[in-house]
């Protein structure tokens, strides 16, 4: 009874219900306020300014982590293009063409990729997509060719980090030789560093108690 008597008390004195809560949530600073706010904020984001941003990049998943290094350089761009420039030029992708590419430097794992929405015709050679392969959870892979097919287009990716997944256009999992449309889940088109390893701490520390699908390692 004595933690309720302090909203009769101080600056909460004299205000109506509505004004209190207001005051506590905005202008309060005690650990009690700090919790509702980080809950509010959850909520906020999950149940509106995520379906608005999705509504918005027309695309279910307009904010997604990397939670892997397949699309890490590491290096100095000449440095990448003498190690991994020989697999691009065999596939008629130049040089020059790299350059010209989207995030040409590629990205890390824990870099936060904003997403809009985007189809199998209107993606091109060099985009980076986010699509759903045959394992439970996304795969981020830079396009490297697009073809005609009987009802649409196809297209075909590729992780860049050449040290980790030189063969991953074969691997079953990802059936990167054949993406469709159904398949596709955005386009990145905006990158902020980092901000990503809050949910792969995240899941990390539920992975330690649960074995979810998502948890399964590759």
């Amino acid at each position: 009874m004595a933690y309720f008597e302090r909203f009769n008390k101080g600056k909460y004195k004299g205000r109506g219900r509505w004004g209190k809560i207001w005051y506590f949530i905005w202008h309060e600073d005690s650990v009690e306020s700090w919790i509702v706010n980080i809950i509010l904020a959850f909520f906020l984001i999950k149940y509106l300014v995520y379906p608005g941003l999705g509504f918005a990049f027309a695309t279910s998943h307009p904010i997604v982590a990397v939670v892997s290094g397949s699309m890490h350089h590491g290096q100095g761009f000449d440095e990448y293009w003498a190690n991994a420039g020989y697999w691009y030029e065999q596939n008629g992708i130049t040089k020059d063409d790299f350059l010209s590419f989207s995030m040409r430097n590629g990205f890390s794992k824990g870099d936060i990729m904003i997403l809009r929405g985007i189809s199998a015709e209107d993606a091109q050679i060099g985009d980076i997509i986010v699509f759903q392969a045959v394992r439970p959870d996304p795969i981020i892979h830079r396009v490297v060719a697009k073809k005609t097919i009987e009802n649409g287009y196809s297209l075909q990716t590729k992780g860049d980090n050449y040290r980790t997944n030189p063969d991953s256009i074969n691997n079953p999992l990802l059936n990167e030789l054949d993406i469709r449309d159904e398949q596709i889940i955005g386009k990145a088109f905006i990158r902020v560093p980092y901000l990503g390893y809050i949910k792969i701490w995240a899941v990390d520390f539920i992975c330690l108690f649960k074995n979810f699908s998502f948890c399964i390692p590759g």
